[in-house]
């Protein structure tokens, strides 16, 4: 068994390896940016209102972007046209770099634009340098400058040089002061242009980075833990999900553990009664059951039995009641298990009619089998038949469930922990993905894969204790 375990493993390895660069590929796509969500009050874009604090901004902008790894190279390697240096990476503040590399995809030609980007930048520190009355005399200048670090196109980009222009012409104290730097901008900028080389677009070019990557130090924390910072409130992630993976695994599992102990018994009855009164019956009740969407039963079962006005309050509403941080695990159990039967009946039911229905398919085909009518021919009870002889052959089906079954814990369902209100891992999902928190989404999709294979392996197992002939070999 042990040997068939460790091969299993192996094998899934190269599977979670596969999905976690899925995951951090997928980070890399979603929109906005990572560094200006983490600091709070985005200083940053707002420093491009005030200039003064610039520096002060750029320099928390590069901190925030070392603390989420966004100063490294994405991947191990990089294979991109020739005209990409290797080293853009080092431009830390994302709207900066996508600039240059949409200027790169227009010119290819990195050492002028390089230059050019050098010239803004040294033209903006001289003007952050300027004492009064010059720093009044240089706002014409200093708005049409700021804006050249986020536009790319030739026309746009010679607009605000235009806009620069007229400011000189427009006061001479301000000429004298700057002018020369303003007709250096200039002229990188005709140097960009002038001496294009769109050819190194077409080279490819491949680039080697080393351990120093995003995916290495991501990958690497994971591996042990550490599943990165929140970038909406700066909390760890898993601090954020340890809490709700706890209600959402006690909500679950013990919908799922409700679903298994009502729907195999109903289902190898149902079988063992095939075209029966209780089959047709029961067939019709649980597609009927199974029809209901799980939004409607759930608002329904809130309104008339956890509402006085609508119906009868049997159960306490929404919420899981007043627990305490220091409140044991038993106290919190106590407390919120009123509020957390309406939502295990609406995750139960549909798992109900689904597990039933499979339990019955695998009974009526073992039923057929030749060993259950000789077992007949001997006189054997039909409790008998059924329960001993039968149901263990008729068990793969469900089995097979059991790989679902745990991401599904996980996961949670984010419809029924938003409309009875308990703080889970879909309630934690939803609230993610409106305040696009994507450390704490990419956590819940590698974890919910793991376990999946953990699932699949589970079923593996099971599949050879169910039944002598399927062998570890």
């Amino acid at each position: 068994m042990f040997p068939y375990l460790a091969k299993r493993l192996l094998l899934f390895i190269p599977t979670l390896i596969a999905v976690s660069m899925i995951a951090f590929g997928l980070s890399g796509l979603t929109p906005g940016d990572a560094v200006t969500a983490y600091l709070q009050n985005n200083p940053f874009e707002r420093s491009l209102s005030k200039p003064g604090d610039l520096l002060d901004a750029e320099k928390a902008y590069r901190l925030a972007a070392e603390t989420l790894h966004e100063d490294l190279p994405a991947f191990y390697f990089s294979i991109s046209p020739k005209a990409y240096p290797d080293t853009l990476y080092k431009v830390v503040i994302k709207n900066r770099r996508e600039v240059l590399e949409k200027l790169i995809g227009q010119y290819g030609n990195w050492p002028e634009i390089q230059d050019y980007y050098q010239s803004v930048r040294a033209l903006d520190l001289q003007l952050l340098g300027l004492q009064d009355p010059l720093d009044r005399l240089a706002l014409p200048l200093k708005i049409p400058l700021r804006e050249l670090y986020v536009v790319s196109q030739p026309a746009a980009i010679q607009s605000r040089l235009d806009e620069m222009a007229v400011a000189l012409k427009e006061d001479s104290l301000l000429r004298s002061a700057l002018g020369g730097a303003v007709l250096d901008l200039e002229k990188k900028f005709e140097s960009v242009k002038s001496s294009a080389t769109p050819w190194k677009l077409k080279v490819p070019a491949l680039r080697w980075y080393g351990l120093n990557n995003q995916y290495h130090a991501w990958i690497s924390h994971f591996v042990v833990g550490n599943f990165g910072t929140s970038i909406v409130n700066r909390r760890p992630v898993a601090d954020k999900i340890s809490p709700a993976l706890f209600w959402t695994l006690l909500l679950n599992v013990s919908a799922i553990i409700l679903a298994f102990l009502l729907a195999v018994p109903q289902g190898i009855w149902a079988a063992a009664k095939k075209g029966g009164r209780f089959d047709k019956i029961s067939s019709l009740g649980l597609f009927m059951l199974y029809s209901l969407p799980a939004f409607w039963v759930g608002t329904m079962l809130l309104i008339f039995f956890a509402t006085r006005e609508y119906g009868m309050q049997l159960f306490p509403g929404p919420g899981l009641g007043n627990i305490s941080s220091s409140a044991t695990f038993w106290q919190k159990i106590s407390i919120a298990a009123p509020h957390l039967v309406l939502p295990i009946i609406c995750i139960a039911y549909p798992a109900l009619a689904f597990i039933s229905r499979q339990a019955r398919g695998g009974m009526v085909e073992v039923l057929k089998k030749d060993f259950i009518r000789t077992a007949r021919a001997k006189g054997v009870p039909e409790r008998r038949v059924v329960w001993w002889h039968g149901f263990r052959n008729a068990l793969f089906p469900v089995i097979t469930l059991i790989a679902s079954v745990f991401p599904a814990a996980i996961a949670g369902s984010v419809t029924i922990e938003f409309i009875f209100n308990i703080p889970g891992m879909g309630l934690l999902t939803y609230q993610s993905i409106l305040q696009k928190d994507w450390p704490v989404l990419f956590t819940v999709l590698m974890l919910g894969s793991l376990l999946t294979i953990v699932g699949m392996l589970v079923a593996d197992v099971l599949y050879a204790i169910v039944d002598p002939r399927v062998r570890f070999k």
